[in-house]
């Protein structure tokens, strides 16, 4: 803590030494221009994309989630906003004025862009809809400690704001490290399919931009400092845009369309009355301790009959909800009964669809017949050949061509 605070004193005189020198070199530099142009455009177009157009101009097969786009679209909007401000400083001539337009630039920074920054990522975590008035009440007192120092022409707390803000970003961090776990084994546990789905690789790279901000921020040295913070945003639009349009809503009704549902209703003839266990509870159904051998035992028969005869753990996208539905119970009890076979839904649905992969590939080396390894992957219920060939590995060891020369050997 006192290394922090002695850096961040150290942060602002250094800032105060440097930036108006900054200023002048980059008021006469041509290229500067032109790149802090580019980004203010940028930013404008991505955030009128998102507003105003209803297709995904990335991936049209592809729904991603309102909320979001909508949230990303006002963290476009706020960094035109503050591009535009700090382009006046491009006109100002006297220290006083630069600074004083400085200060203002840091109030507009803590009330927009930084809380949306983060809301942006707390937003795309949708296994639960997150309250957004904690992101407000953190920043606060870095907006109104910021909002002091512009309006007293003083800089001199400008290292409490720099540490507090420091300790807020390390505390998101880690709270999203956590929500992301969490997250990604929701996804395990409803999903069986995770492409477009997974955020974790996304945090990071968000993140990781973040912090190069803050440090570029407070260790700034001349025109150096401005042009990475250029090329930082022009990245950061490109990506945050391209991840928005790529990740799929998770809150859209789920239906099976694609499964008759008097197939599943005849086939429940043979299962036995036992079966009707489960499926008198809904989805509401209170918590228990656990599932008990007859439920279980019903619900294994259950997955026997509707899911593994009937094939519809081949159904591409299939969910938990899905899967509860056709078997005529609810996601609560098939969870727990996952969970308590020590699996989750997504290795229980892959490993079906790998077993199917392998018999399909038999059948077709037996026969002698030409295929490819994307069809029967196809088959086999993946969308995705990337997503087929990770779980392949995942579940046999070795990757499908490895595994397939060394079958015919």
């Amino acid at each position: 803590m006192v290394f922090l605070w002695r850096f961040a004193r150290f942060a602002v005189s250094l800032q105060l030494q440097t930036f108006i020198n900054m200023y002048d070199q980059i008021r006469e530099d041509t290229l500067f221009t032109i790149l802090y142009s580019i980004v203010t455009a940028m930013a404008a177009i991505a955030s009128c994309y998102l507003l105003l157009r209803r297709g995904n101009a990335f991936a049209a097969d592809i729904t991603p989630p309102v909320r979001l786009r909508r949230w990303a679209a006002a963290l476009f909007a706020s960094l035109v906003l503050n591009h535009v401000w700090y382009m006046s400083i491009f006109f100002l001539h006297t220290e006083e004025a630069i600074r004083r337009c400085d200060l203002l630039g840091g109030v507009i920074d803590s009330l927009t862009f930084f809380p949306l920054a983060v809301i942006v990522m707390l937003t795309m975590l949708q296994d639960r809809r997150r309250p957004l008035w904690p992101v407000a009440v953190v920043f606060v007192p870095f907006a109104v400690g910021n909002v002091y120092c512009a309006a007293t022409f003083d800089y001199s707390y400008l290292p409490v704001l720099y540490v507090y803000f420091v300790l807020v970003c390390i505390g998101f961090i880690v709270y999203m490290v956590r929500a992301v776990r969490q997250y990604s084994r929701w996804l395990r546990d409803n999903y069986a399919d995770l492409e477009h789905k997974e955020v974790w690789r996304s945090f990071l790279v968000l993140a990781g931009m973040q912090l190069s901000f803050v440090l570029y921020a407070m260790t700034s040295e001349g025109t150096v400092y401005i042009y990475v913070l250029t090329a930082i945003s022009m990245v950061l639009i490109c990506y945050l845009l391209w991840r928005v349009e790529t990740l799929s809503d998770l809150s859209l009704p789920q239906h099976l369309e694609d499964i008759p549902e008097d197939e599943f209703l005849h086939t429940m003839d043979g299962v036995g009355d036992d079966l009707s266990a489960p499926a008198a509870c809904s989805d509401d159904s209170p918590s228990s301790k656990g599932l008990s051998q007859a439920n279980r035992d019903s619900i294994r028969s259950l997955l026997k009959h509707l899911c593994i005869d009937t094939g519809l753990y081949l159904q591409h996208d299939l969910t938990l909800h899905q899967l509860a539905k056709a078997l005529g119970t609810n996601r609560f009890y098939l969870s727990q009964y996952f969970s308590m076979q020590g699996t989750t839904y997504n290795a229980y649905i892959n490993d079906l669809r790998i077993q199917h992969f392998v018999k399909l590939y038999r059948k077709a080396i037996t026969g002698k017949r030409s295929f490819t390894v994307q069809q029967l992957a196809y088959d086999s219920g993946y969308r995705s050949y990337s997503t087929f060939s990770l779980a392949f590995k995942q579940r046999m060891g070795k990757n499908v061509t490895v595994w397939m020369a060394q079958s015919n050997e």
